[in-house]
């Protein structure tokens, strides 16, 4: 044995510091280092060039809804690979990559809670799930809290993000357009609010 190894074995053994990967946050339009906490007490905004980040509906929610008000609505199951489509990957490897990443079933989420203790329905679409874009289980997910913004006789509030129709699906995700304007007229005839919160990116059909 050296006498370098003789040295380090009698010292002291000294546990390495853990210190959170996750103290710092960069922002993607200054690139400023913040501190996580910071960025999430400024709701995901950066404080020095007022950035707004992406986030997802979890956060969305937790933003909009007053604290303890929100519950979720159940979403109809949709057939999750009606064209047996594939490209470079399977469609079907491609969803379940996108709720490994995200947690959710798939780009949009719908719940009813109260903003100011006012009761109103929520759709957020989250661009993390494959750009957000909009298949049949979104354009269910739309009617869905649309019909239970009908039943609760509140306001609908649409929080888009996303980047279109999803190509995977092909003219069955286009159907969709029409089904969720058939929605937003029931809504019309309801005499409810529908409201539309755009977010970074909405494009396409969506719009």
């Amino acid at each position: 044995m050296s006498w370098l190894n003789r040295v380090r074995n009698a010292l002291p053994f000294v546990a390495k510091r853990e210190t959170a990967d996750n103290l710092w946050h960069k922002c993607k339009a200054c690139h400023t280092m913040v501190f996580c906490k910071e960025w999430e007490d400024n709701l995901n905004v950066c404080p020095r060039c007022n950035h707004h980040d992406r986030i997802g509906a979890a956060e969305r929610f937790a933003q909009l809804f007053d604290q303890g008000s929100m519950v979720s609505i159940a979403l109809p199951k949709a057939p999750e690979d009606p064209l047996k489509f594939r490209d470079s990957k399977k469609y079907v490897d491609r969803i379940k990559a996108a709720r490994a990443a995200t947690g959710d079933v798939d780009a949009m989420q719908a719940a009813y809670g109260t903003i100011d203790g006012q009761g109103a329905v929520l759709a957020v679409q989250d661009f993390a799930f494959m750009g957000g874009s909009m298949g049949i289980a979104v354009g269910a997910a739309f009617v869905t809290g649309a019909r239970a913004a009908i039943q609760a006789h509140c306001p609908f509030v649409m929080v888009t993000a996303a980047g279109g129709a999803r190509m995977q699906e092909g003219i069955l995700s286009l159907m969709q357009m029409p089904a969720t304007t058939v929605a937003i007229q029931e809504l019309k005839e309801a005499r409810l609010p529908y409201i539309v919160v755009l977010t970074d990116p909405t494009t396409g059909g969506v719009t």
